[in-house]
């Protein structure tokens, strides 16, 4: 029996904070034993969205359990050119402060490649840097994440095994995954500077950590496949030591995952039949109707066959399934007769609350749902949970900087101390340097301009005043890219909006792919407050029905990914004329338009996003057999 096809060892975990906590604990067991050695640990660190939950658990460690770094040398990976140091994307600053200073390693035993160095003499400050690593006695761990190309550190595809520490030219997919971290394309440095492959490989122990599903086709093809320079992260099966540390999503598309029947024995639940069936259909490209027993032999579901029967009844139960999650009626219809997971509870109209992250979430994910359930007459409650300011550039708030509505009403203040704001506001945006954060005035009026949008767009829906909250929740209000973890204030703000509306239904970003992180942390707050409420209706245990015995959550996603079709549990399909209305919508948020800030490793505007996943869903249903829709928003259920 084949257990996987995995060429290097792969360690899963529920999240990425458990991810975390166990190679905390590796550093930690290391720490230690070189410190009863007599010895200096000496760890090769990484920067970038996948470390930062494991330095906070090495923070935890060293407050609560006395871990020292007093013996450790570290080295990281790479640091863009030029780049100062105290720049906000340095990956000095980063490391400082996520790391150096909250512990009490000495300053002089933390090592960073130099962005600053003069160009002449980058090859020799290379040179020192793989000097000064060897001088250490080596590294003893490495920790690695990986981009969505393959690379690490910034050995970019066409990497060789080789390769040393040296100055590089960006990947252009790298410079577009990093520019959440600048702005826009524009500002991100074309060069790095690098550990090289070679010297990553003479570590004594290589952790490379992977967190979301965005990191899952590479972390397949760099586990499965051949190494090859085209995926410098594959090399790594050239190590004798080296461990992949993943989440659950990153390794969603492992063979053992993705298409457990290829591995050795398996157990036929009715989503890994569907999952199989649809595969194959797409694969060959055929209606599910149209799959035969010769089909099913060909492609390594004979298993299946001898265990469930001809191919013709398998392929109609696979056909119901698909067939019944498409509705026109995602609250379903005024009477009960319907089998719609989404009408359920029977109750009609219903009460819905859909959480935004951003104040524009809602039209360009699920836009035409949310018209519809407005329009087939249930209460709408869009509840836009951050202000998003940090989304609005600085030239968009020039343009509109003299603008002064709702400036009293924000500030309680007189005309002329407005008129000061915004003088001071002009005065900041012309000097502002590259390094420096945004003041509280000028976050307030990118957010007032965000939500003028939004709330247009609710009104454009046909929403009044009452439907719409704008919760500011705080962990968002840092002026940075970077956010502050979930906080009690948070979850109470959500606790009591629900407490408030008692939905029956209630719509979550779901797609955790978005690089700076706020979807996620978004939808925690709402799970934390659901599992809380949940936790007060079970202890008072009173006989009468509770809004939330019958709550239905529903997740949804279009900004950043779309729902595999073998996972979608509803799909709400788009006539042509629905599709222009909701891309309306999403023009009303013209901040957004045009140039996206902090738009991650996809190009297109967010409409053009929506637009194109909505109609390549609508198109997968069509070839599996089903009727051809202009588009479809999909839907899965979270189980709370």
């Amino acid at each position: 029996m084949i257990d996987c096809l995995e060429k290097v060892p792969v360690k899963i975990f529920d999240n990425p904070g458990e991810g975390s906590y166990y190679v905390a604990q590796i550093i930690a067991e290391a720490i230690k034993t070189r410190e009863a050695e007599g010895k200096k640990c000496v760890i090769g660190l990484a920067t970038g969205s996948s470390p930062k939950t494991l330095y906070t658990e090495l923070v935890k460690l060293h407050r609560s359990a006395g871990l020292s770094f007093k013996n450790v040398v570290t080295f990281n990976l790479d640091q863009y050119y030029p780049m100062e140091k105290d720049a906000l994307q340095s990956y000095h600053y980063f490391m400082r402060k996520n790391l150096f200073e909250q512990t009490d390693i000495d300053p002089s035993n933390y090592h960073l490649p130099d962005g600053l160095v003069p160009k002449e003499k980058v090859k020799a400050h290379c040179l020192e840097y793989e000097q000064k690593i060897e001088a250490a006695g080596g590294l003893d761990i490495q920790i690695l994440g990986v981009g969505i190309n393959g690379h690490i550190g910034f050995n970019e595809p066409g990497s060789g095994i080789y390769t040393k520490t040296r100055l590089i030219t960006l990947d252009n997919s790298t410079r577009l995954a990093n520019s959440y971290e600048f702005g826009n394309m524009s500002e991100v440095p074309r060069l790095a500077i690098t550990m090289g492959v070679s010297t990553i490989l003479k570590a004594r122990k290589i952790i490379l950590m992977a967190w979301g599903e965005n990191k899952a086709p590479v972390i397949q093809k760099a586990v499965e496949l051949t190494d090859t320079e085209d995926i410098p992260a594959s090399l790594l099966q050239n190590h004798d030591d080296c461990t992949f540390v993943l989440d659950k999503a990153a390794a969603s598309e492992l063979t053992r995952f993705k298409r457990p029947w290829l591995t050795g024995e398996c157990t036929w639940t009715p989503s890994i039949v569907r999952q199989a069936v649809i595969n194959m259909a797409l694969k060959l490209g055929k209606p599910i109707l149209s799959l035969t027993n010769n089909d099913y032999n060909d492609n390594g579901l004979s298993d299946l066959l001898a265990e469930k029967g001809d191919a013709y009844e398998i392929n109609l139960q696979v056909f119901y399934w698909l067939r019944d999650t498409i509705t026109g009626w995602p609250g379903g219809k005024p009477t009960p007769q319907t089998n719609n997971a989404l009408a359920k509870p029977a109750a009609f109209p219903k009460k819905v609350v859909l959480f935004s992250p951003h104040p524009d979430d809602d039209i360009i994910s699920m836009g035409g749902t949310f018209m519809r359930l407005h329009d087939q007459g249930h209460e709408v409650h869009v509840a836009y949970q951050t202000s998003g300011n940090i989304a609005v550039t600085d030239e968009f708030v020039t343009r509109f900087i003299d603008f002064a509505v709702g400036f009293e009403r924000m500030f309680d203040i007189d005309e002329t101390k407005s008129k000061k704001i915004l003088e001071d506001a002009v005065l900041f945006l012309q000097n502002k340097k590259k390094t420096e954060k945004d003041t509280g005035a000028i976050r307030a009026i990118k957010g007032l301009i965000r939500r003028c949008e939004a709330k247009a767009t609710c009104k454009y829906v046909g929403l009044t005043n009452e439907q719409i909250h704008f919760m500011n929740l705080p962990f968002y209000e840092t002026g940075t890219i970077e956010k502050k973890p979930m906080g009690e204030a948070d979850v109470q703000l959500t606790i009591s909006l629900l407490n408030r509306i008692q939905p029956h239904q209630i719509y979550c970003a779901g797609d955790f792919a978005d690089p700076h992180g706020t979807h996620k942390i978004c939808f925690d707050v709402v799970m934390e407050a659901l599992k809380r409420l949940k936790a007060e209706r079970s202890a008072v245990k009173v006989a009468e029905d509770h809004w939330i015995d019958h709550c239905c959550l529903w997740l949804y996603k279009g900004a950043w990914q779309e729902w595999d079709i073998t996972d979608i549990e509803i799909a709400v399909p788009l006539s042509p004329d629905q599709v222009v209305k909701k891309r309306n919508g999403i023009f009303i948020h013209q901040s957004q338009k045009d140039s996206v800030p902090f738009q991650g490793s996809d190009s297109r505007e967010f409409w053009q996003r929506a637009e194109e996943r909505n109609a390549h869903t609508a198109m997968l249903y069509a070839r599996l057999g089903l009727t051809q829709y202009a588009a479809m928003e999909a839907f899965v259920q979270w189980r709370f």
